[in-house]
């Protein structure tokens, strides 16, 4: 019996000994007087179980065959043992016309011990009221994961999400989240949609330098700067840094959804590469994905911009570094050479800064003031041999010069202990120039 059921049974108890009236024991057990009047009658003629309804553990009459579940308990176990109740539930229905509702399938997992239940702990987060129209911020982030189970590496999964519609507007597979990736992706969702109004991502290093500006910085009233970040800035994009991975929950529960759907479309399909997978995501699975879980947006009207004229976006998209030019007008740059020509739009001088210009196509580039520059590259270009000078042998000097050491009657092995060990005083001009003379003869001393 709950609580509720025993609440019931006594007042109950009490109407048939006289201690209360029926209306009395209906405000305590929150029924009427007319219903209370059934339940004093049941115990009457039950005892406490009157106070049960009739079809408490009795199975219900909209109930599954037991051949029905379980068939369904053998198929999720075959082929669908990590699946949840809803993905399990929308594959017996797509793949085996079995359509039965989610909590049956629930039901079925539980009893057959292949879902267990699980408890959200309750955290305070504020609330943040969505964009109103398609293209006001979009969320990006890389998911690294074994989205393909062991049948090849693991990889990065980008996706741009609309934060207004929590439609995936672009998503792509690559094998790292790396500078020159996210400007691929970036490049190609712009090609497609248009310029945002702002992108929504973390404080990962390929979008903010988590560093204090530097001296020179500081003196140019600049802040330091990604080569990403400063893309979307000259392309008018605003860069919104969240603070935390709750802040951008749109496209971090559209990772959690798609390591556990995507996964399993992946290997139904038995898809193993990069560029098939690339190719299921553009033409089959987004679409479907978005017919199951985007939003109508509040407003209708698309925000996204067309790319200003004259702005190229081979120019924008590409890894920017600053060099100075050599005496002979060349210039270093990952370990090659560039000559600039003597032709110039430009005045350039040895000692200039020029900006070197690494386009993702992987040509380089030299510009400065804003002008491109004609320049080569020289790197591969056949140089002269050096001279070698080889100096002869010449046969009078010994094979070996043995250590030369002074003879017993040498100069230097006579006199100069007695004297240096005499007194000062003692020692006389008479006392030196008495020695004999080695080489050349002992100028006078002067004490």
């Amino acid at each position: 019996m709950t609580a509720a059921d025993r609440e019931r049974y006594r007042n109950a108890k009490d109407v048939m000994e006289g201690l209360k009236t029926l209306q009395e024991a209906g405000r305590q057990v929150g029924v009427r007087a007319r219903q209370m009047q059934r339940i004093v009658a049941r115990v009457r003629q039950a005892g406490a179980g009157g106070v049960q309804h009739g079809l408490r553990g009795r199975p219900s009459n909209h109930r599954l065959a037991a051949e029905q579940r379980e068939q369904i308990a053998r198929l999720i176990g075959e082929q669908y043992e990590d699946y949840g109740p809803t993905l399990a539930q929308e594959k017996l229905a797509e793949r085996h016309g079995i359509a039965v509702g989610v909590s049956t399938v629930r039901s079925v997992m539980i009893e057959h011990k292949l879902w267990q239940p699980g408890r959200r702990g309750r955290r305070h987060r504020a609330w943040r009221e969505r964009r109103r129209c398609v293209g006001q911020m979009i969320q990006v982030d890389g998911s690294y994961h074994d989205w393909f189970e062991g049948r090849r590496g693991k990889a990065v999964l980008l996706a741009f999400i609309d934060d207004a519609s929590s439609r995936v507007m672009y998503a792509v597979f690559v094998e790292a989240e790396t500078t020159v990736a996210l400007m691929q992706s970036a490049w190609a969702y712009v090609v497609r949609y248009g310029l945002p109004d702002s992108l929504y991502v973390d404080r990962d290093s390929i979008y903010a330098v988590n560093r204090q500006a530097a001296v020179e910085e500081q003196l140019r009233d600049a802040q330091p700067q990604t080569q990403f970040d400063r893309a979307m800035e000259e392309l008018g994009v605003t860069m919104i840094l969240a603070r935390s991975p709750q802040a951008k929950g749109r496209v971090e529960r559209l990772f959690k959804t798609l390591q556990d759907r995507l996964v399993k479309e992946l290997r139904l399909r038995g898809l193993s590469t990069l560029t098939i997978a690339n190719q299921y995501l553009e033409q089959d699975y987004l679409a479907a994905h978005n017919a199951r879980f985007a939003v109508e947006p509040a407003q209708e009207q698309d925000t996204h911009r067309r790319v200003p004229a004259g702005v190229r976006l081979e120019e924008v998209f590409s890894m920017r570094e600053t060099r100075v030019v050599l005496n002979d007008y060349t210039v270093r740059y990952r370990n090659r050479r560039y000559q600039i020509g003597k032709q110039q739009a430009v005045r350039v001088a040895p000692k200039h800064s020029v900006m070197v210009e690494e386009r993702l196509d992987g040509s380089v580039h030299l510009r400065h003031r804003g002008v491109l520059l004609q320049a080569s590259d020289i790197t591969d270009r056949q140089r002269p041999k050096a001279c070698v000078v080889r100096r002869r042998k010449l046969a009078h000097v010994p094979a070996r010069i043995e250590r030369w050491k002074p003879a017993p009657d040498h100069p230097w092995r006579h006199g100069w202990g007695a004297a240096a060990a005499a007194p000062r005083e003692e020692a006389s001009l008479a006392t030196l120039t008495a020695l004999p003379r080695a080489n050349k003869e002992v100028k006078a001393c002067h004490f």
